[in-house]
């Protein structure tokens, strides 16, 4: 008996729909504890910016905890345990909104604060892999990229929704100096937005898994650590995530101090990013089906490179147009960058092997975000306690980390054209273009 899912649709579009709502509840709530609003938090309680940075890595190093889904790879079905530590997750991140309006010291406001927020990414992120497994089996193979691109989509249409009026909402109530209220709006509103998330995940169906040899831990983390294939792919992850959080982990206090904007124009650059994103997810999600995913993601790393070299010249000066023009480019990339890495490891790692694949992917990059922005966090705070100077050089930190980004994205074009491009896939082409034929004479 083969081990893995069971062949055929039976039924489950209905379920591929709330799998697109699902990515965009999670989406809204990824907005709210992001960047941006965290920034606001943290300014509120008396974070410095460099331990803001920190917490906004969090991101990565919650993707670090990805590893223990390398141990619950065996166990099935995975809808309960998911919906569960969905809950616990989203429930955290709620409760971040609320630390600040607690009647505590401002030293155990911080320890709780980090607290709640570290547990809440690593239960998330401890859980993504099955997820992401669950309902990327029922998609075809050859139409992946779409799927994935129009799931994106939905996304970011109600993104900018969201976030203007989030954004709008905090400049409200700031206004009128009032950020305590903001705050209780905020967080009653993900903790409803935790409730209707929990319920596409309770009327999702789960295909059934066909029985099988069960492997231990063991034997599973042997059979990934000897896979070649995915520790190059992995690699791309790594180095995309050291590029990516040298800049991202301080952007949020860069834009609400340096930069001087507003949350509703923070706001307003989100959702220009975000519309750059909805007119490139599907042509990219195309070109990956049709080409490959290796040559999609280049161009996407191209277009990263260029946001980061714009975003070397930002300062105050003309941050509105130099940091909407970085941010649209950066979100262009992010078109194809979001997916491409676990399309990759769908094209070049036996299926038997992708949960756990999937998950050392996220472990590995997670960490090295994370550990990019501790080591980079002492460098910023030197840069803004020396008055922005940096031998000899007037300059801001948040300059210095997009050049650190570009060096490290312009490695990972040329790691993509020298090593990524020559691997083979798990399905011969002669197979996909069959199969593609079939589906577009289907």
């Amino acid at each position: 008996m083969k081990i893995g899912w069971k062949t055929g649709d039976d039924g489950y579009r209905f379920s591929r729909i709330m799998y697109i709502i699902e990515a965009a509840l999670e989406y809204f709530i990824s907005i709210a504890v992001g960047t941006v609003y965290l920034a606001r938090l943290t300014a509120y309680i008396g974070f410095s910016d460099a331990l803001t940075g920190i917490l906004t890595s969090f991101v990565s190093l919650g993707c670090g905890f990805q590893l223990i889904a390398v141990f619950l790879a065996n166990k099935h079905p995975v809808k309960r345990r998911v919906a569960a530590w969905h809950i616990l997750s989203q429930t955290f991140f709620a409760l971040i909104y609320f630390i600040p309006l607690t009647e505590i010291s401002v030293q155990v406001k911080t320890v709780l604060f980090v607290v709640i927020l570290l547990v809440a990414q690593i239960v998330h992120n401890a859980i993504n892999a099955p997820k992401t497994n669950w309902f990327m089996a029922l998609v075809e193979d050859g139409k992946r990229g779409r799927f994935t691109a129009n799931k994106e989509i939905v996304s970011l249409v109600g993104g900018m929704a969201f976030s203007y009026g989030l954004g709008a909402l905090i400049d409200h109530f700031e206004a009128c100096g009032d950020l305590r209220t903001a705050f209780v709006f905020c967080g009653a509103g993900l903790m409803a937005l935790m409730v209707f998330h929990s319920l596409t995940l309770i009327f999702s169906k789960e295909k059934p898994y066909e029985g099988g040899e069960e492997k231990s831990a063991g034997q599973r983390i042997g059979a990934l650590l000897k896979n070649k294939a995915l520790f190059k792919i992995i690699l791309i992850s790594v180095l995309w995530n050291i590029a990516n959080y040298a800049t991202l982990s301080f952007s949020g206090t860069y834009q609400a101090k340096e930069l001087a904007f507003s949350a509703a124009f923070s706001s307003m650059i989100i959702m220009a990013g975000s519309f750059a994103r909805v007119l490139f997810s599907r042509p990219l999600g195309a070109f990956g089906d049709k080409f490959s995913f290796a040559k999609m993601i280049t161009l996407c790393f191209i277009a990263e490179a260029l946001a980061y070299g714009v975003n070397l010249f930002t300062v105050p000066g003309n941050g509105k147009i130099l940091y909407t023009v970085h941010y649209i480019l950066y979100c262009i990339g992010l078109a194809g960058v979001n997916s491409a890495p676990i399309n990759l490891v769908y094209d070049y790692v036996e299926y038997s092997q992708r949960t756990g694949a999937l998950a050392l992917l996220q472990t590995f990059g997670g960490v090295a975000g994370f550990l990019a922005t501790l080591c980079l966090s002492p460098l910023v705070t030197f840069i803004q306690e020396n008055g922005n100077r940096f031998l000899g050089m007037e300059i801001y930190a948040q300059q210095l980390m997009s050049a650190i980004s570009l060096l490290f994205t312009l490695a990972l074009i040329v790691y993509m054209c020298t090593v990524i491009g020559k691997l083979k896939k798990t399905q011969k082409p002669k197979e996909r273009e069959e199969e593609s034929e079939q589906i577009a004479e289907g």
